[in-house]
């Protein structure tokens, strides 16, 4: 077997990151294109596929990158490699190829391909979940089995021939990728900046469990309401409820002092904009002429997500393949790309600005994932130094 194999298949992280910093970029060109290149898809129908893979394709795939490797290293689990990494690898691939295959294929072998994913990874962590010492894992499984439920919601829908029922399956998804943001940010930002500080003699809050059950609530409650679509004050309760638990969170981590470590305030940024959209949710309920209803989902997608993930995804190949924890200049460029797409995607949003700016943002962002695969593409594929560590 060659080198490349004996890498890409050696961790978790490595096909999961290198397929979805391919595809979120892909996809997100291929809905530029549709939009601005006059393909004959209504603007309905281009919405639900533009959303449904970067939720489902893109975000899933750097979720499973993530889960794959994190909780073996937390739980001192077993990291699954070789054929059945592989097999999950497939998975997603085959959803991929039959989501865009769908007008050739049958619905339900489409329905049935493209759910595989989510279920199997469940039942793969399930050993590793179980016997955590720490039992606030467990809450992985809820939000990875409505990720799951939204993404069959969509199919049935589909079936129908419902594009418009389609969007309940894909704001459940958001909501379940937010809640599982919500859980793993409360772990692994402030662990990772407890130790950052603690070798400068600094401290920052340690994991508060009624905080965090609490957190978790506010997240089920601000799904619920949006879900149910609630009137608009209980809509903004359960956002100020939100922003208010998770602004208490952040505060105890002390991220203000993490300025000059790339690898941290990428984490910290990404939760301060999460913050900032569930409050743009609660505002939209109020002012909806002033605040879109989708201003919220946009800087939660291309901010919050895209900023983190950039900033884990860069932390754990450098930590995982033994190298030094330290962002290549490229990289930061690319966290600034992110930035500056999300700013423009909401001014674009909330000031009816010109699709020029639409344009530039969704490039920006894109140029972004295209930099982390410029830096790490050939790292993921090659094996590991010989001085890393078992993740």
């Amino acid at each position: 077997m060659s080198s490349v194999p004996q890498g890409l298949w050696s961790s978790g992280f490595r096909p999961f990151f290198l397929m979805g910093a391919a595809y979120g970029p892909l996809a997100l060109l291929l809905w530029v294109a549709a939009r601005f290149g006059g393909w004959p898809l209504d603007s309905a129908a281009l919405a639900l596929g533009h959303a449904h893979e970067l939720l489902y394709g893109f975000a899933t795939a750097i979720v499973c990158g993530v889960l794959l490797t994190a909780l073996p290293g937390w739980t001192g689990g077993t990291e699954l490699r070789g054929r059945a990494l592989m097999l999950l690898a497939g998975l997603w691939l085959a959803g991929r190829l039959a989501w865009w295959g769908a007008p050739w294929l049958p619905p339900a072998l489409v329905l049935l391909v493209d759910c595989a994913l989510v279920p199997v990874l469940c039942a793969m962590l399930w050993p590793t979940l179980a016997w955590a010492r720490q039992r606030l894992f467990l809450w992985t499984l809820p939000p990875l089995l409505a990720l799951a439920l939204g993404n069959l919601l969509v199919h049935l829908a589909l079936l129908r021939g419902s594009v418009a029922d389609a969007s309940f399956g894909l704001v459940l998804g958001l909501h379940a990728l937010a809640f599982l943001y919500s859980l793993y940010g409360g772990l692994l930002t402030p662990a990772f900046t407890r130790n950052w500080l603690g070798q400068r003699g600094e401290t920052c809050g340690a994991i508060l469990v009624p905080l965090e059950i609490a957190t978790a609530i506010s997240m089920v409650l601000f799904a619920a309401a949006d879900l149910a679509q609630a009137g608009p004050h209980w809509m903004a309760a359960a956002a100020a409820l939100a922003c208010g638990l998770h602004a208490w969170r952040c505060v105890r981590w002390r991220g203000w002092r993490t300025t000059a470590e790339p690898l941290l305030w990428t984490l910290h940024g990404g939760y301060v904009m999460l913050i900032a959209a569930i409050a743009l949710r609660g505002l939209s309920a109020v002012f909806p002429v002033r605040v879109p209803p989708d201003a919220w989902l946009h800087v939660f997608t291309l901010g919050a997500l895209g900023l983190t993930m950039l900033g884990l995804m860069t932390r754990v190949v450098l930590r995982h393949t033994g190298r030094p924890l330290r962002a290549p200049g490229v990289m930061k460029t690319a966290y600034a790309l992110v930035l500056a797409a999300t700013l423009l995607r909401l001014a674009y949003t909330v000031h009816h600005l010109g699709v020029a700016v639409l344009l530039l943002a969704a490039l920006l962002w894109a140029g972004a994932f295209g930099l982390y695969l410029l830096c790490f593409a050939g790292v993921l594929l090659r094996p590991s130094l010989a001085r890393a560590r078992a993740p």
